[in-house]
């Protein structure tokens, strides 16, 4: 635990000192241009930073030299370690970015407890009365924000992907980035797609595509990816990063998963997001698909009916719940989660990683998938 609040201590002093440098550069340009550092940097003060740390035990578990103690030396001292906690840090940069513009197609009010970046440019625009619509000045100064976020997350990975001694490493770190990068993207369309365009799949259809929009708008970018990326920075062979992959994915879909069952029935004190937020977003999750599956027709007119309408009361989105849990959906889940956590373990059992890399996995997959936010 000491080693992992201190790799979380050293990616935020990263990312620290990353927004200042770009602070400096943008102010260089122009003073009002500090909305974008000032919006990075309360986006990014929140978060569990679970992807950088998956980055780094993924490099841990090939090259498996770096003692506890190091973590506490200057990181000039350890240019691999320095490296791989920039390409961690990256990950946090591009994940920023991507719930940035994910709010704006989600339409959603609040991220972690704070307005969300859209609506934070909008209320700014209300504010100083400004001509013109707050609400296009908003979403349109939180589109380039994301794009400014994707763009410092390449910038800040290849500082890291530079310094690596072996030209090989970098090259199949950078592959995996922009894999990963095009795999969220298009799994983002899926999510979005399957909102509006569900009645054109086949009743048999619709578990399996809820399933592959998991995969790839989540499990692979949060854990798999992260994990893949630190060991080929490490010179992973082959076998060693099918193992990484092996336990990642797996555990990646549960991530996912508990995820989705708190954006339906979590306590908005805690995930900092209206209660059944994602009801009335429209999400067509596993949990929706397997809830269909299993009521009457009757009850499925009902979720057809109310998913997706923004407007939906709290007795509603209490209906809603109360339809979800009566289906049995919600114990369904909680076993597919359950035995993606036992095949992701399972996984690491007498590969060829570092012993304490394999503990730690171990450990931060029951805290990944056991959250409460």
């Amino acid at each position: 635990m000491p080693e992992r609040l201190r790799l979380v201590d050293l990616v935020n002093a990263r990312l620290e000192q990353f927004l200042d440098e770009r602070a400096t550069q943008l102010g260089s340009i122009a003073d009002d241009l500090a909305v974008f550092t000032d919006a990075s940097r309360d986006l990014l003060s929140g978060g569990k930073r679970f992807r950088a740390l998956f980055c780094y035990w993924g490099w841990h578990a090939v090259a498996g030299t770096v003692r506890p103690e190091d973590l506490l030396a200057e990181l000039d001292e350890h240019p691999d370690l320095s490296s791989i906690i920039d390409a961690a840090a990256a990950l946090e940069l591009f994940h920023a970015a991507a719930l940035v513009h994910d709010d704006i197609m989600d339409n959603s009010d609040t991220r972690r407890g704070m307005p969300a970046a859209h609506r934070r440019f909008e209320a700014d625009h209300a504010r100083r009365e400004w001509v013109g619509s707050a609400a296009t000045y908003g979403t349109s100064t939180a589109l380039l924000l994301g794009d400014l976020l994707l763009g410092w997350s390449d910038e800040l990975l290849d500082s890291g992907l530079e310094r690596l001694a072996e030209p090989r490493s970098a090259r199949a770190a950078r592959g995996e980035f922009q894999t990963m990068r095009t795999e969220v993207m298009v799994g983002q369309y899926l999510d979005i797609r399957e909102e509006v365009a569900w009645r054109d799949a086949a009743e048999a259809d619709l578990l399996p595509r809820a399933h592959r929009v998991v995969t790839y708008k989540s499990a692979k970018y949060s854990i798999e990816a992260p994990l893949a990326l630190g060991g080929l920075m490490a010179g992973g062979t082959l076998e060693q990063v099918a193992a990484l992959r092996a336990f990642g994915l797996p555990l990646g879909v549960a991530f996912q998963l508990r995820d989705d069952l708190l954006g339906v029935f979590g306590d908005p004190a805690v995930t900092g997001k209206p209660a059944g937020d994602d009801l009335r977003e429209g999400k067509r999750t596993v949990i929706i698909a397997l809830a269909r599956a299993a009521l009457p027709a009757g009850a499925v007119r009902l979720i057809d009916e109310l998913l997706g309408d923004p407007t939906l009361s709290e007795h509603q989105i209490a209906t809603l719940q109360a339809t979800i849990r009566d289906s049995g959906a919600v114990e369904t889940t909680e076993r597919i989660i359950a035995r993606s956590v036992a095949e992701a373990v399972a996984a690491l059992e007498d590969a060829p990683l570092s012993r304490s890399a394999r503990a730690e996995l171990i450990g931060l997959s029951d805290l990944v998938t056991r959250r409460a936010h």
